[in-house]
């Protein structure tokens, strides 16, 4: 057996005794030898440039403050990334900053609930929108807007309320203060949304039509609800706006190309997002590998169906929600065909 086959560093010993050869030969050979030299050099100069920024990220990452037993049993529950996967994804305009303990959520409401729904397949996503305002029975037999849950059993009464109305488990929590949207829409450099009725809130003027939004106009965007005349349902929409917007930036491959803007999102967004223990940063890497062929396009957003408006037997203005709608809807989440799911025909 040659012997440059178990010793890999053999083959410059050979380069040099081929040194030792006259003319074109000679030249030929160390010309290969500092071409080789030269490519491992580059090999580890780029190997500590990405180790750096996975660390980096990872440093950014770790930001994250963990809730406590968000789920309603003890069981831990891990996503399988080979199986479908449901992620809850609440938005809170009230907290502030997510430096506070976590505790101190119990006894708020979160003002945006969504669902993020990830095929077997890993080809798609779909997320679904549920008003706040849904009047449903909690889990501990209170009728109630669904968004009471949280002040009332805090994030474990809230999973298992959003699970009896998809009928399928929660495998992953991720509580957003709206504050951080600020920070996240300026990392990217300003996110692009098609605006379908103009309107004015907070001091700020959006057109209708293609609109650019910076930071803070992206949180006065996101907040905007009493400029409507259907209030919640507009709000809800832009929130779908907006979200989309950014996963079209975060995607598109100005920012897959240009690590150091992802970094920077994800640096902007970390200190005011909450998420349970097993949203790590590897289990993120294992899903951005599942979906590395997903883009914009794949990603659709829905609102769960409601008959409209109405008030409770206490005089409350609630959100009525469709129970025959949701029956057929539930059983979408069960046998992972929600990407099939057409909320203009409810079916």
């Amino acid at each position: 057996m040659n012997s440059s086959e178990n010793n890999p560093l053999s083959i410059f010993d050979e380069l040099e005794v081929a040194e030792e050869a006259p003319g074109p030969v000679k030249k030929k050979r160390r010309w290969l030898r500092n071409t080789i030299i030269i490519i491992l050099v580059v090999l580890v100069a780029l190997a500590g440039v990405v180790g750096w920024y996975l660390l980096k990220l990872n440093k950014s990452f770790n930001q994250i403050e963990l809730i406590d037993n968000p789920f309603p049993t003890s069981e831990n529950r891990v996503a399988d990334v080979e199986g479908p996967r449901n992620i809850l994804l609440l938005g809170s305009d009230t907290r502030g900053e997510i430096g506070d303990d976590i505790d101190d959520i119990s006894g708020q409401r979160s003002d945006t609930i969504m669902v993020a729904h990830i095929p077997a397949n890993s080809k798609s996503v779909q997320i679904m929108s549920i008003m706040r305002d849904n009047w449903v029975e909690l889990p501990n037999g209170q009728e109630a807007k669904i968004n009471a849950a949280l002040a009332v059993g805090g994030v474990p009464m809230l999973v298992e309320s959003v699970e009896g109305l998809i009928q399928d488990q929660i495998d992953h929590v991720v509580v957003i203060d709206f504050t951080g949207f600020e920070g996240l829409t300026d990392a990217l450099g300003g996110v692009t949304l098609n605006n379908p009725i103009a309107f004015s809130d907070r001091g700020a003027d959006f057109a209708e039509g293609k609109i650019t939004l910076n930071g803070e106009d992206a949180l006065k965007f996101v907040r905007a609800r009493y400029a409507f005349s259907d209030g919640d349902y507009s709000r809800v929409r832009n929130q779908q706006l907006y979200m989309k917007a950014v996963l079209n930036e975060l995607m598109s491959k100005e920012t897959l190309t240009n690590p150091m803007r992802l970094q920077d999102a994800v640096s902007a967004l970390a200190p005011f997002v909450t998420a349970d223990a097993g949203f790590t940063s590897s289990y993120l890497a294992g899903e951005a590998l599942e979906l590395r062929d997903v883009r914009g396009k794949d990603v659709t957003f829905f609102t769960s169906p409601t008959n409209g408006t109405g008030t409770s037997a206490d005089g409350q203005s609630i959100v009525v929600p469709d129970w025959e709608a949701w029956e057929r809807l539930a059983e979408r989440f069960k046998n992972d065909t929600v990407r099939d799911w057409n909320p203009d025909t409810r079916m």
